[in-house]
């Protein structure tokens, strides 16, 4: 996985919505640091240096808080409502050897078969959950797509795993489909598929025979 990625860290003396937004003013995100039985920290981090992490694909790094260099990963990303800017970081203390369940991307590689054939892909889920050794978290789960035909589908227990990376989410979990894009169908299409309404026995009465004020009216002729 390489060398950690060094963040340095402030502890966060207030906590809250309006301090957190002062922190995000001065272009740090605010986070908070748990794990390992000790008591959870609040801290922030140069935003711009995280951001930077992530890019990399960086899950594991190193965080300076004061004097102290602790490893730690990438629990939990928060975003604002748009899903662009991270807004709050979760990070867990973790050792070299230690074996933890985290969340990562799937990444789609090549062009389906189907798709050349007129087919749509359409994907279902963009990450999977894994077990594995601290050092042995992918950036990236890697899903060829090359061979997926009109009609098939893909689940997460038919991907191939890396070494020493454990399956968490469920085997049945619906990765992506390949499918036709249905054809528009016509004004005259539609109505004839809309059944037509019920006759109803008492209107079609009433109006054959007419109502009782007519009938009044056609014996004064």
């Amino acid at each position: 996985m390489g060398k950690p990625l060094l963040l340095k860290a402030q502890i966060r003396e207030h906590t809250g919505s309006k301090a957190a937004q002062r922190v995000r003013q001065l272009g740090r995100i605010p986070a908070v640091v748990y794990g390992h039985k000790k008591e959870p920290i609040a801290i922030s981090l140069d935003g711009h240096n995280l951001v930077e992490g992530l890019h990399s694909g960086r899950r594991l790094v190193s965080v300076q808080i004061g004097k102290k260099q602790e490893t730690m990963i990438f629990k939990e990303l928060q975003y604002d409502y748009l899903g662009k800017d991270i807004i709050h970081v979760d990070l867990m203390r973790v050792e070299a050897s230690e074996t933890v369940r985290v969340t990562v991307p799937i990444e789609l590689k090549g062009t389906a078969k189907g798709a050349q054939e007129g087919g749509i892909v359409e994907e279902h889920t963009d990450r999977l959950e894994i077990e594995c050794r601290v050092t042995d978290i992918p950036e990236a789960i890697v899903v060829s797509v090359k061979d997926i035909e009109v009609g098939d589908t893909l689940h997460a227990s038919d991907i191939e795993l890396p070494d020493g990376v454990r399956l968490v989410s469920s085997p049945s979990t619906l990765l992506l489909t390949c499918g036709l894009v249905a054809a528009a169908k016509s004004t005259e299409e539609i109505e004839e598929e809309v059944p037509a309404a019920p006759e109803v026995i008492g209107e079609v009465k009433e109006a054959e025979e007419g109502s009782s004020e007519e009938k009044a009216e056609k014996r004064k002729t």
